[in-house]
């Protein structure tokens, strides 16, 4: 397995820095679109979608679906990530009450809509940190990244009181903790960099906590799909990695609130 990963990672990674950091406009558009579309495929699995040409006719629509908020601008605009933000508020509800409130999201139209305001504003995101510049786009990536290498380390040696047991047992408050404080190191680094000042480091610093607290919900929403489907990864695209999904669901709840924030705070 680890050589399988390893095999991988050493042609994914120069992928995705190409397609994220080389490309711009129409062309990063087009990239992230294809890797919502690959995530909205596992989506229709977890939404118990089994026969394979109705979930290419649903990935079909999740493309329409891009291709209109390209056409009409609001692949840029704020709307897109306001949705997913107000998404994300009732994704916490459903995590937090699992499985007593199962039977408000459980059906395949009710978990194939969730799947709408996850995908679609984390792609506008996307868009929009490209646009303001590469920097904050590196930045949101390395958040996710720190969050979940701070929480590993930290859970794995403080971890004492679970964080959400019924959804994902291994995860603890312990290690949500020292995600945080990985995070704000790297808030202040990046500040420094970017010589945001006293004021907009302190900016930095506030969303960057709160972006890396969304960044949890978004691996415990997929943990409880995952549950409550009887799998242990979205897919098999990825050889060793397991599926999309699985790489990129801390992301999709945290693009849309920094993109949020970055437009009207920062």
């Amino acid at each position: 397995m680890l050589r399988q990963r390893i095999i991988t990672a050493a042609w994914l990674a120069p992928l995705m820095l190409a397609g994220l950091f080389g490309l711009s406009g129409g062309l990063f558009a087009l990239f992230t679109a294809g890797i919502v579309l690959l995530a909205g495929w596992e989506w229709t699995n977890l939404a118990g979608i089994r026969r394979r040409d109705h979930r290419l006719m649903l990935v079909g629509a999740l493309a329409a679906a891009i291709l209109v908020l390209w056409l009409s601008g609001a692949a840029l605009a704020a709307w897109p990530l306001w949705l997913g933000v107000a998404g994300w508020l009732v994704n916490l509800y459903w995590v937090v009450h699992y499985p007593a409130r199962g039977d408000q999201w459980q059906s395949p139209p009710r978990r194939l809509a969730m799947g709408l305001w996850v995908l679609l504003p984390a792609w506008v995101g996307l868009n929009v940190l490209r646009d303001t510049g590469a920097a904050w786009l590196l930045f949101v990536l390395l958040l996710v990244w720190c969050a979940d290498i701070g929480a590993y380390f930290a859970g794995r040696a403080f971890g004492r009181r679970k964080l959400a047991p019924r959804v994902s047992p291994g995860k603890s408050w312990e290690g949500v903790a020292g995600g945080l404080v990985a995070t704000a190191v790297l808030a202040v680094v990046f500040a420094a960099w970017q010589g945001l000042g006293l004021g907009g480091g302190l900016a930095l610093l506030l969303a960057t906590l709160a972006v890396t607290l969304v960044s949890v919900l978004g691996d415990l929403l997929e943990s409880m799909l995952k549950r409550y489907r009887g799998i242990k990864d979205s897919s098999q695209l990825l050889p060793g990695h397991g599926g999309v999904l699985d790489r990129i669901d801390s992301l999709t709840a945290a693009l849309p609130l920094f993109a949020l924030l970055l437009l009207g705070v920062l």
